[in-house]
C-alpha cells in the first residue's frame, strides 16, 4: 500500500514538517557527497549502534538515510500525515513528539536486538510516531492508496483507521519474526515503539481545548 494524499487540509502552512523534510534531503544528498569509506565511518558515528549506545545518535541517526527509496518512502509518508499532525499539536510540540518518538523507536530496537553492530539509521521511527498520533487524531480521515493487486494496480480511498491498524500489523509480524535476528536490514521495532509513542503522546501534548477533526 502506497499513501498518496489524504482528505484532511491542514488550516496552517507546516512549517516544521517542510522543514524536517527538507534537512532530511540536505543530509542524505550530503551523504551522497561521501566517499565509501567516509560513509560508513560518518554511519557509524551518528547512527545509533545498539551495543554501543550512546546519547547523541539517538538524535542524528533520525535524519540518516541509507538509499533514495528509504528516503523518499519515508519523506512521502512524514508529507502526507505530518502537516495534520502539526496542525493537531502546534509547531513546538510537534517537533518535540517527532524527535520523542525517533528516539523511543530506535530503544526499541536497542531492545529487540541488543547486540547487533549495524547502526540503526532512518526517520522511520519517528515517522511511525507521526502516524501513530494521525491514528488516534484523524480515524475517519480517508487516505487515497495505490493498491498494487498482482498484475494490476488500482487506487483507492480508505479509511485512516484501516490503513494504519494494517500498517501496524504489518509492522509488528515483521518484528515478531526478527525478533533477535542478527543483520536484519529493516529496523521493524523502532516502528512499532515509535507508532506507540505517537499515538500516547498526542492525547498527552494535544491542546484539550481543540476537538479532534475527522
Amino acid at each position: 500500500m502506497i499513501p498518496l494524499k489524504d482528505n484532511i487540509s491542514s488550516r496552517r502552512f507546516p512549517v516544521v514538517n517542510v522543514v524536517l523534510i527538507v534537512i532530511n534531503v540536505l543530509v542524505f544528498i550530503y551523504e551522497l557527497s561521501l566517499s565509501q569509506g567516509h560513509l560508513t565511518g560518518f554511519i557509524s558515528i551518528f547512527g545509533v549502534v545498539p551495543r554501543r549506545v550512546s546519547v547523541v545518535p539517538l538524535f542524528t541517526a533520525i535524519f540518516l538515510h541509507g538509499g533514495w527509496i528509504h528516503l523518499l518512502g519515508n519523506m512521502l509518508y512524514l508529507w502526507i500525515f505530518g502537516d495534520n499532525v502539526e496542525d493537531r499539536l502546534g509547531r513546538g510540540r510537534y517537533l518535540f513528539l517527532y524527535l520523542a518518538a525517533g528516539i523511543a523507536g530506535s530503544l526499541a530496537q536497542i531492545w529487540a536486538n541488543p547486540l547487533s553492530a549495524e547502526p540503526i539509521i532512518g526517520a522511520s521511527g519517528a515517522i511511525a510516531g507521526v502516524l501513530g498520533a494521525y491514528f488516534v487524531s484523524y480515524p475517519r480521515a480517508k487516505v487515497l492508496t495505490l493498491l498494487p493487486i498482482f498484475f494490476f494496480i488500482t487506487f483507492v480511498e480508505i479509511p485512516a483507521f484501516v490503513f494504519l491498524v494494517i500498517w501496524f500489523i504489518m509492522q509488528f509480524l515483521n518484528g515478531f519474526v526478527t525478533l533477535g535476528v542478527a543483520g536484519n536490514m529493516v529496523a521493524w521495532w523502532a516502528h512499532i515503539g515509535g507508532f506507540v509513542t505517537g499515538a500516547l503522546g498526542v492525547l498527552i501534548l494535544a491542546p484539550k481545548r481543540r476537538k479532534y477533526i475527522e
